[in-house]
This record gives structure tokens, sequence and C-alpha cells, in this order.
């Protein structure tokens, strides 16, 4: 925000010209109303066409958020789907730069301001390899969300192709119950769902090919979309972070066992751990997370961040 004029830059939108001399005078988190918020990100209305999307450094396993916060998590979140939505193209939901003027300064690093969209009420999950939900489910039925997989497979076990499987979008401190393409034509019509179906699988391909080249095993993703006011699919929300997929050093990986992993699961992994002392069963929320799991937690978010990117955390912004 400055005391001049604005101009469009890019395609992206009106952004405030900043003339040499002139300082930018950055707005206060107290400018923008709440609009919405869930278990990491917070939405904030800018204006009527725009929202201010902020990674907070809370954590969620289990259906639970947790009291402990991870240290620059939103940082990490912020700083990977930027880098995924470049490294991707097409059309997503991104309506300026990380270091927008519109974004207030203490949240430099952990919001983007993007486009409102009427966001599709699916989450799109693309999978390559069996682990998590999909597993339990293979085991019990032998598909995955409707889709039939080989006998014989176990923990981590490459699909002999990766698969659409979408879940429902449960409300905050509910769990997300895994659906059939026959129910995503049911939501949002056949047509939609269809191409939600191909830009998922898609995306997944592309970045699992992107990951591979740089040692690591993209095992699964979520995605999300929402439409424009012309109606096109756009990609939204995060993407391809250690919140949203499921990333595992390729090297070492065996089919059979528990893969260490770049992404929460060590998280999920201590707090099912008899140190935790946490009955997952119980009605009782987890407990704090000690510091040595919060640094080790922070350190491997990071580490996916700049194996996958290429980039230094130390040069994001904030």
């Amino acid at each position: 925000m400055l005391r001049l004029t604005t101009a469009v830059v890019g395609g992206l939108g009106a952004y405030p010209v900043r003339p040499i001399g002139w300082e930018i005078v950055r707005p206060s988190l107290d400018s923008y109303a709440h609009l919405a918020g869930g278990k990491v990100r917070d939405l904030y209305t800018v204006d009527d066409e725009h929202l201010l999307l902020v990674a907070s450094d809370r954590i969620s396993a289990y259906d639970h958020v947790l009291d402990t916060p991870i240290p620059d998590k939103g940082r990490v979140l912020t700083a990977m789907s930027v880098h995924f939505f470049n490294v991707l193209g097409g059309n997503n939901h991104l309506a300026g730069e990380p270091d927008d003027p519109r974004i207030p300064e203490e949240l430099l690093g952990r919001a983007l301001v993007v486009r409102s969209l009427d966001m599709v009420p699916v989450e799109c999950v693309a999978r390559g390899f069996l682990t998590g939900s999909g597993l339990v489910d293979y085991q019990r039925t032998g598909a995955v969300c409707g889709n039939a997989l080989p006998d014989g497979l176990v923990e981590a076990s490459q699909l002999p192709d990766p698969i659409f499987t979408p879940a429902s979008k449960a409300a905050l401190g509910d769990h997300d119950e895994n659906i059939t393409f026959e129910d995503v034509i049911e939501k949002v019509g056949r047509d939609l769902a269809v191409k939600l179906r191909e830009d998922t699988l898609d995306i997944y391909s592309r970045a699992a090919i992107y990951a591979s080249e740089r040692g690591i095993i993209l095992a699964d993703t979520k995605l999300e979309f929402g439409l424009d006011a012309d109606g096109r699919l756009v990609l939204a929300d995060e993407v391809l972070t250690p919140d949203s997929s499921r990333y595992w050093p390729a090297d070492g990986y065996e089919a059979g066992k528990v893969q260490p992993s770049f992404d929460k699961q060590f998280v999920r992994n201590w707090l099912t751990s008899p140190e935790s002392g946490w009955d997952r069963a119980s009605d009782t929320p987890p407990p704090p997370l000690p510091p040595e799991i919060v640094e080790a937690t922070r350190a491997r978010y990071i580490e996916a961040y700049e194996r996958i990117s290429g980039l230094s955390f130390d040069d994001w912004i904030g």
C-alpha cells in the first residue's frame, strides 16, 4: 500500500506502484476481517475479489490441533506452495507475490494474497504408493475409493499406476472420509468430476517425477480446487507441502515397512508410541510435544523444502 497509484503487473491484478524513495505502508492484520479458520490456516477478506491466506505454526494429527506449535512451519508451507505453484504453472489462486504490499509486515513469509473462489467440496487425493487410510481400506476391501488393486500389496507398496482417491471435506474436528468417484459425480456433476480426477493425477505425476529427480518419493498428495467467476477450475489452498503430501527419502525405500518421512507422520508416530502415553481411542486430547520432537519435526519440514526446491530456507522472506 502506497500513497500513490496502482498498476496491473504480470496479469495478476492491481499492485501498488513503488516510486523511488517512497516507502510501502503495509496494513495491519486488523485492517482485514477474519473470514474463516481451519486446523492450520486462516482466511481474511482483503476486498471483494481477494483473500489473505495465512499459514500458522499449528500442527494437526488424528483430527486434533495440537497444543504445541512447530516454529517456522507456516513459513515452510508457504514457501513450498509458492515453489510448486511456479513449477506447475497453469491456473492457480495466487494473486500477488510473497512480499505483496497488502500483506502485513508480521505475516511476511507465511501469508499470500489469493483470489476468492467457489471452493469445490471434495478433497482431491492422488496415491502412487499404499499407506495410511488407503492401506486400511485395501486390507478391508481390496480396493481404495472404488479402485480395485492387485492382491498381495503391503505397507508402502508402489501401485501399478497412480489412483484418484477422493475424500469428503470434514468440518474442523471431524475426519475426512474416503469416497468413490461416483460419490464425486453426485456432489459436483460428471464433467467437473472427470476434470478433477484428470488434473489431480496430472499434478501428482508431474510432481512425483520432479521429486524423484531430487531423491524423494512422493507417496501421495491432497489437492484442493475452486471455480472462478467464469467457471474455470483453479488450483487453490496449499500445494505439495509436507502437510498435504507424504514425502519419503528414496534411498533405503523398501516396501513392507513404514518409511521415514519428511512430513508430519513423524509426529503421528510419536503420538501413537508408548513414549507419549496417549490413547488415540480415548476422548482425551493428545499431550504436548516434547522439545526434541518439536525440533526434529521443524528440521524435517525445512529439509523437505530445501531438498525438493534446491533453495535455502534461510533465504525465504519473513
